[in-house]
């Protein structure tokens, strides 16, 4: 059911709050170029970052942004353009450097910094997908203007000089992703990442072929720029390549794409708009008695149950939750049947085992660490833990943790824990899963999810009695 299509070397949960708590140190704001004065960046870092609303890119770049300043234990300002403005704004020296996905292969007039991630560019289209690039004649094609793909279009044009494409002004891969799935364009160009994402929601998307090199992302820079600057950005990057934070901010951001097949997808976006509104005061309930995101509780319980309060596995787990009789009881629940004691007893439970972790622990690493031993439990995730800094990795890490679980199934792992054999494989299918439906809730929250009064209601199942929350 779940693809491993790519795994990055060791969610989303935490982005937001891991600015906040930068921001007692860095203050980012943001403001219009035209309203900034010219301040030594020394003084007050001037970033230019891409305008719009919140995505994955953008909260990578922000995170980047905010861990650079907080290293310099300088001011960040954050100025949002639109993409096609980026490279001209910095240009006359509007801002000190340009953090928004920008190619850095072709580096012609603007400085680059080191490279940060590099990413296959991918033709999508509509209909029957031209398997060369020489296909692309007889199509309308569409990309983002100032972008990276617009850049590898520019590539792809050395070799086919009768290529022609559309460069539109704010607009983003997602957008044109989504007229491309709906009919509307006929081709585009998005990095994998991008199209992983997009195929979440749209799952009839597939890319036809590579276009041009792999894109290598990094900070832009004015020709003219502080050589102090791009000197501190070349010594921040190298830092955190070195110490694994850039490989673990990869992975909190793109580590979960790609979970789930087509048909899952469809499954869960549906029910997402039909059963969720009618449990979604439930959730936030949750929220209000943890301090978890209704979201992530969300997420879980379709992991676990899909939504359905009648479910009973073989092992006598049940309910929307799929609690034990054990942590029912712990939790004092009466009814693992009822949906308001399963919720609120699943979410006390998630926090109880967050609380339990050392207290060294980032919160954006400890929920991911407090779902696995959800899933297993916590003795055998704390055996994971123990294997993980045998191996010289990071036990505070999810991004290491999962590498290492797994091998809970193999004897000659588990016979060196206290508590033996676990399968490790399947929390860490539980966790990335349930980040990645996490992230669609977070989506479809914004856009899409109908938010019904929160009163109690009234859920019936083909063949099932009614339950009432109270």
């Amino acid at each position: 059911m779940f693809k491993f299509k790519r795994s990055f070397p060791a969610p989303q949960l935490g982005a937001k709050f891991i600015l906040l708590t930068l921001l007692g140190t860095v203050l980012l704001a943001t403001c219009t170029p035209a309203d900034v004065p010219k301040k030594p960046w020394r003084e007050e870092l001037r970033v230019i970052v891409v305008q719009g609303e919140n995505n994955m890119d953008m909260e990578f770049e922000q995170q980047l942004v905010a861990l650079f300043g907080k290293q310099l234990q300088i001011k960040i300002r954050l100025l949002p353009l639109p993409l096609d403005q980026i490279t001209s704004a910095l240009m006359a020296n509007r801002g000190h450097i340009a953090a928004a996905g920008l190619r850095s292969n072709d580096a012609t007039v603007m400085r680059f910094g080191p490279s940060y991630q590099t990413v296959n560019e991918q033709v999508v289209c509509t209909g029957t997908p031209p398997k060369r690039i020489d296909g692309l004649l007889n199509r309308t094609i569409a990309v983002a203007a100032g972008s990276a793909q617009e850049a590898a279009l520019r590539e792809a044009k050395n070799k086919l000089t009768e290529l022609r494409w559309v460069a539109r002004s704010k607009q983003t891969a997602a957008n044109l992703l989504a007229e491309v799935a709906t009919g509307k364009l006929e081709c585009t160009v998005a990095n994998e990442e991008q199209l992983a994402l997009a195929r979440n929601y749209a799952p009839n998307l597939d890319a036809a072929f590579d276009l041009a090199t792999p894109s290598r992302l990094a900070w832009a820079f004015a020709p003219d720029s502080d050589a102090t600057l791009l000197a501190e950005a070349q010594k921040f990057f190298a830092g955190i390549k070195q110490d694994g934070t850039l490989r673990r901010l990869l992975d909190r951001y793109y580590g979960h794409n790609e979970r789930l097949e087509p048909i899952d997808s469809v499954a869960f976006i549906t029910k997402a708009r039909t059963d969720l509104p009618h449990l979604r005061h439930l959730f936030e309930e949750g929220q209000m008695v943890s301090g978890i995101d209704w979201r992530l509780l969300a997420a879980i319980s379709y992991h676990e149950s899909h939504w359905n309060p009648l479910a009973t596995s073989a092992t006598n787990v049940r309910g929307l939750m799929m609690l034990t009789e054990e942590t029912a009881d712990r939790m004092k629940v009466t009814d693992r049947l009822d949906p308001r004691q399963s919720i609120l007893a699943g979410a006390r439970y998630l926090r109880l085992l967050q609380e339990q972790l050392p207290s060294r622990i980032a919160d954006e690493e400890r929920i991911w660490l407090a779902l696995a031993a959800y899933n297993q439990g916590q003795g055998h995730m704390e055996d994971a833990r123990v294997l993980t800094a045998r191996a010289r990795l990071n036990a505070d890490v999810w991004a290491d943790v999962k590498k290492i679980m797994p091998l809970l199934t193999q004897p000659q792992y588990f016979e060196q824990t206290k508590h033996g054999y676990a399968r490790g494989g399947e929390a860490v299918i539980l966790v990335e899963t349930v980040r990645l439906y996490y992230d669609m809730l977070k989506h479809l929250d914004t856009h899409e999810m109908p938010n019904l009064p929160t009163t109690p209601f009234r859920l019936k199942l083909p063949g099932s009695e009614k339950f009432t929350s109270p």
